[in-house]
C-alpha cells in the first residue's frame, strides 16, 4: 500500500491551488456579494485545462484520471465552493453523460466544445416534485415527426442560464414504466429558463429552474438506448458523488485553515487562543477527520479509475465529508467568535456555502440508504 501522491498528482494539486490563492480568493467575496457568475475564471480553468479533465484528449479533454479531478474539486472548494461546483456540475454532471453514453457521432459534434471549457453543460434530474425518489419523474418525452417533444420543469439546475451554456440532458419518461435521457440545447422554441435563484450559499454559480412546454429537438438527441435513463443517471450520480466529496473535503480544510491562522492571531487573556485546550482540541479534531475524509474520498476515485466498483465507498465519502464540513464549518466560526458572524469574514461564507453539501447528489439520508444497500441490509 503506497499512501503517497504521484508527483504528476502532486504538481496539479500544487498548480490548482496556486491558482485558486492567486485568482480566485481575491475575487471570491465580490462574487459571492454580488451574486455573480465568474465568466473569467471560468475562462482561465478552462485554458488550464480543467473543464474537462477526464474526457479523453481525442475528444478534447485533458485525459486526467479521477484522482486529479478529485484533487483540483478540492483545492477549488478550499478557497470557493461557487467556482468549484461550476467545475464539478459541468464535468461530472453535464460532460461525462454525453462521452459515457453517447454516440460516436454525438460525441464528436459535442464535447470538443464541452471538455474545452469554451461552453458549459447542465444535467437535470430534480424536479419540483421529484427530488430524492427520482424515479418519480413526471417530465414526458414524446416522438413527433421524429422529433421529441418535452413538456415539463426541473429544479435547482447548475449552469443552465449563463451566457455561455450549451444545454441540458434531461431525464423524462418517454413510455409507461420507461425513462430515458434526451439532450436539449438552449434557445430551444418552449424551452424556458428561469431567472437565477436566491440562495444560502454558492451564490456566484448559476441556478435556474427550468420549464419545457412542448419544446421540439431532434430523435437522434436521444442519449444512450431508449428506456436506459435510470440506470445512466444513477451511474452518473455514484461519480458525481465523488466530486461533492472533495468539495466537502475541500471546504473542511478551507475551514480548518481560517481557523487556524485567526487563532495564532486573536489573542485574549494576554495570549493567542490557539494555546487555550478549547481551541487546540477543536482544531485537532478538524485535522484528524478531514485527513479521514480525504482517504476517503481518494479510495472511491482510486476505485473508480481501477475499473472497480466504487458506489459504496462513494456513498461513504460523501456522507463523511459531507457532515464532517458541516461540523468543520461550525468549529471555525466559533473559534472566530463574533467576528465570524460578519461577512467581511471569509469564514462567514464557508458556513453558508456548506449546508448544500449534505443536500446535493443526494441528501445524508439518501447516503445512508445507499450504503446500507451495499451492506446488504
Amino acid at each position: 500500500m503506497n499512501y503517497d501522491l504521484s508527483p504528476e498528482h502532486e504538481l496539479l494539486r500544487d498548480t490548482v491551488r496556486q491558482f485558486a490563492l492567486e485568482k480566485i480568493a481575491p475575487v471570491a467575496e465580490e462574487l459571492d456579494r454580488e451574486k455573480r457568475f465568474p465568466y473569467d475564471l471560468v475562462a482561465q480553468l478552462a485554458a488550464l485545462g480543467l473543464m474537462g479533465m477526464t474526457i479523453p484528449e481525442e475528444y478534447g479533454g485533458g485525459g486526467t484520471d479521477t484522482v486529479s479531478y478529485a484533487l483540483a474539486v478540492e483545492e477549488l472548494t478550499r478557497i470557493d465552493s461557487s467556482v468549484a461546483i461550476t467545475v464539478a456540475a459541468h464535468h461530472s454532471l453535464g460532460t461525462l453523460p454525453i462521452y459515457y453514453f453517447g454516440s460516436e457521432q454525438q460525441k464528436r459534434a459535442w464535447l470538443p466544445d464541452l471538455a474545452s471549457g469554451r461552453k458549459l453543460a447542465a444535467f437535470g434530474l430534480t424536479e419540483p416534485n421529484a427530488g430524492s425518489d427520482a424515479g418519480a419523474t413526471r417530465t414526458t418525452a414524446r416522438l413527433e415527426d421524429g422529433e421529441w417533444v418535452v413538456d415539463g420543469a426541473k429544479m435547482f439546475i447548475t449552469n443552465a442560464g449563463t451566457d455561455i451554456t450549451w444545454g441540458v440532458t434531461i431525464t423524462a419518461v418517454t413510455g409507461d414504466g420507461e425513462i430515458s435521457n434526451i439532450v436539449v440545447p438552449n434557445g430551444v422554441d418552449g424551452y424556458v429558463v428561469s431567472p437565477p435563484m436566491q440562495k444560502l450559499g454558492w451564490r456566484a454559480s448559476d441556478t435556474r429552474e427550468l420549464s419545457f412546454q412542448g419544446a421540439r429537438v431532434p430523435e437522434g438527441n436521444l442519449l444512450g438506448p431508449r428506456g436506459d435513463g435510470f440506470k445512466q443517471f444513477l451511474q452518473i450520480l455514484d461519480g458525481g458523488r465523488i466530486s461533492v466529496a472533495a468539495m466537502g473535503v475541500g471546504l473542511a480544510q478551507g475551514c480548518y485553515d481560517l481557523a487556524f491562522a485567526y487563532a495564532q492571531e486573536r489573542e485574549q487573556f494576554g495570549k493567542p487562543i490557539a494555546r487555550f485546550q478549547a481551541v487546540q482540541e477543536k482544531l485537532v479534531d478538524m485535522a484528524t477527520e478531514i485527513e479521514a475524509a480525504r482517504l476517503l474520498v481518494y479510495r472511491a476515485a482510486w476505485e473508480k479509475d481501477q475499473g472497480r466498483s466504487f458506489a459504496r465507498t462513494a456513498a461513504m465519502a460523501k456522507l463523511y465529508s459531507g457532515e464532517l464540513s458541516h461540523r468543520a464549518a461550525n468549529w471555525a466560526l466559533q473559534i472566530h467568535g463574533g467576528y465570524g458572524f460578519m461577512d467581511e469574514y471569509a469564514v462567514s461564507r464557508l458556513y453558508r456555502d456548506q449546508k448544500i453539501l449534505e443536500i446535493g447528489e443526494g441528501t445524508n439520508e439518501v447516503q445512508r440508504m445507499v450504503i446500507a444497500k451495499h451492506l446488504g441490509l
